[in-house]
């Protein structure tokens, strides 16, 4: 395991107490094998094997389960519901509507889940703030609002100007929409809270056990430094690096870092602006800012979009401190002037595995139909994993359903160019995103240019929370 080990996991680690894992040693016959032990990987596992308790299942984890991107989000608990305008246009009214109600439910589902399996992992199904933060984001939310609201299937409501920024707990707040389908939650805590219920329900897990090479036929076989799996069927879960696994997703997803700082407990100062509930706030920007509470009293705060990498490499910034504390910093004056950034306890890292539409996709590798894989949540994948692990576990069984039927199981929607010319295409849009969100915030009117630039990266709709 990694010397360095950002903010949440940390955490999870010293509640969790003396670690017990297993590493794969030998080789070994599975009914299921599932590559990856984020919440991809540890909802398909749990979901199948409840269905089908008579399956051996196994996991398999490079690292510890939840070392990667599940154990370092934000802990924001999203819905699809501010991508319906763009699922209309994918899926369809009617698909698009079944996803919005879906991952609504979802966050009250998990909630249940958690309580009733005693997975502690700091739920509080408080609702989300969506945000303006300047005269030019206002209105921004009218179109999806409206369009929700034909379908029969809104839960916003626009809130008081002044009630939203004591809701929110911030002045700099000039308008705000509240869904009460939403919350937040210790995201590392909610992977290895999984990760002991797999285990309770006989799945084999093993950790610091990375997956070296994938043999394609019936049965497959997964090969790693010890052992290989031989196995009838294969989930592919490893999400972000799963470009730099297998070729033919290296031009669906951009790599692209999202950076978080987290306060000492100050729930004193918290109080006084008023955020004390466990809502997620977001604002209007692109590459959003989101900040929400702890219940120990901390105040996290992250901000997408900032670190592109070249040719989807796992870059080394992806796994240790911010290299964008000026801008996370800068932001955290702006929105909480009377809170020192002297309090500021760390800040960290991740990499997000962005797609061309900003939703997640899954489908058959290579055509097999023993091979189920699952990608490209964009920044929303707390409650969206859940939602894909009914995908994939109606794929695995061969179900005809909703899910398996679903627009989201039909592979990549679209690609990304190919290098140099899609990190150059990045750069371009990033540098006008912030040019751009820079401008507005001055009140001042942006280059024609920045705003037809940032138009290329708006269109797949905000991420990285």
């Amino acid at each position: 395991m990694k010397d360095y080990q950002p903010f949440w996991f940390k955490d999870a680690l010293q509640r969790e107490g003396d670690l017990h894992t297993i590493t794969l040693s030998t080789d070994i016959s599975m009914d299921l094998c599932i590559v990856g032990g984020g919440y991809t990987g540890l909802w398909s596992a749990i979901k199948i094997k409840e269905v089908c308790p008579e399956l051996d299942i196994t996991l398999i984890e490079a690292g510890l389960c939840g070392s990667g991107a599940s154990g370092r989000n934000g802990g924001c608990m999203l819905t699809f519901s501010t991508k319906y305008p763009s699922m209309t246009k994918l899926f369809g009214t009617a698909e698009a509507k079944r996803l919005v109600s879906a991952s609504e439910e979802a966050v009250f589902e998990m909630a249940e889940y958690c309580k009733q399996h005693n997975i502690d992992c700091d739920i509080r199904i408080d609702g989300t703030f969506y945000t303006a933060t300047n005269p030019a984001q206002q209105g921004s939310m009218e179109s999806t609002i409206q369009q929700l609201s034909v379908a029969g299937v809104n839960r916003w409501k626009q809130i008081p100007t002044a009630d939203v920024q004591t809701l929110a707990g911030s002045k700099l707040h000039l308008e705000g929409h509240f869904s009460g389908a939403a919350g937040s939650l210790q995201p590392a805590l909610l992977a290895r809270g999984l990760r002991k219920r797999a285990i309770d329900l006989g799945i084999q897990i093993f950790e610091n056990t990375p997956m070296q090479q994938l043999i394609e036929g019936q049965p497959a076989k997964v090969i790693t430094p010890q052992g290989t799996i031989t196995a009838n069927k294969v989930v592919l879960a490893t999400n972000a690096w799963m470009a730099r696994q297998f070729k033919e997703f290296r031009r669906t997803i951009v790599l692209v870092s999202s950076d978080m700082a987290i306060t000492q407990p100050i729930p004193d100062a918290l109080n006084a602006t008023g955020l004390t509930s466990g809502a997620a706030v977001v604002d209007s920007n692109t590459f959003v800012h989101y900040y929400r509470s702890t219940p120990d009293g901390r105040l996290m705060l992250g901000k997408g979009g900032n670190l592109f990498a070249f040719a989807n490499k796992m870059l080394k910034a992806f796994d240790e401190e911010s290299r964008f504390k000026p801008i996370l910093y800068r932001a955290f004056r702006r929105f909480f002037p009377d809170i020192s950034t002297d309090k500021i306890e760390t800040t960290w890292t991740g990499a997000s595995d962005r797609s061309v539409t900003g939703l997640p996709f899954f489908g058959f590798f290579r055509g097999h139909k023993n091979i189920v894989y699952g990608l490209g949540y964009s920044g929303n994948g707390v409650v969206q994993t859940y939602l894909g692990s009914e995908v994939i576990r109606s794929l695995i069984l061969e179900r005809q359903d909703e899910w398996s039927q679903s627009g989201l199981a039909k592979g990549p929607r679209g690609r990304f160019p190919i290098e140099p010319f899609r990190w150059t295409g990045a750069m371009l849009v990033r540098g006008a995103i912030r040019r751009k969100e820079a401008a507005e915030d001055n009140h001042q009117p942006p280059f024609w240019i920045d705003k037809q630039l940032a138009k290329l990266a708006a269109a797949a709709g905000k991420a990285d929370k």
